[in-house]
Parts: structure tokens; sequence; C-alpha cells
């Protein structure tokens, strides 16, 4: 049995596995989207609509939507942002 992470927290443990900016850049991927995809709700938005405010394509939204792409630009978000009548904010935390 490997004990090298007992006593030790999560972060880490991404850290010594050299997984933690992945780990960390899906998570807060999984938060936008979710985010934007709850907006679209309230707001009675579809991903074609959302597409077309956007002036975009419905699968750049269908990207944007996929929890599992962390590749998305601030651009896209501040797009996606205006288009559902938000603004977007950035905060870095400790």
């Amino acid at each position: 049995m490997n004990d090298r992470h007992i006593g030790s927290n999560f972060d880490d443990f991404l850290e010594s596995e050299g997984i933690r900016d992945a780990v960390e850049a899906i998570a807060a991927k999984r938060v936008v989207a979710y985010q934007i995809e709850q907006e679209m709700r309230r707001s009675n938005v579809t991903q074609s609509e959302l597409a077309r405010r956007m002036h975009t394509s419905r699968s750049s939204v269908t990207r944007l939507l996929d929890p599992d792409n962390p590749a998305v630009t601030l651009s896209t978000l501040e797009r996606a942002a205006r288009a559902l009548g938000k603004r977007l904010e950035v905060h870095f935390a400790a």
C-alpha cells in the first residue's frame, strides 16, 4: 500500500501527480458551463438563440457548454454573458 499521501490535502495530491492545473481548469469550466446553462434556463434561451445573440454557431455554444472542454476564451465568456444580459467578472482566489 502506498502511504505517501496520508496526511496531505487533496491539492498536494494533485500537485504531486502533476495534474493540479488540468483538474482546476476542468473544475472551473464545469462551474462556468453550469452557470451559463442556469442563466439560459432562467431567461428561457435556447442554444440556438444564444448562438444568434453571440453571433456565432450553435456548435460553438455546444463547446462552451461542454463541461469537459476547458478550452474557452475570456472573449467568448464575455460575449455569452452579454448575450444573457449579464456581466462577466473574473476573480483570483488564494
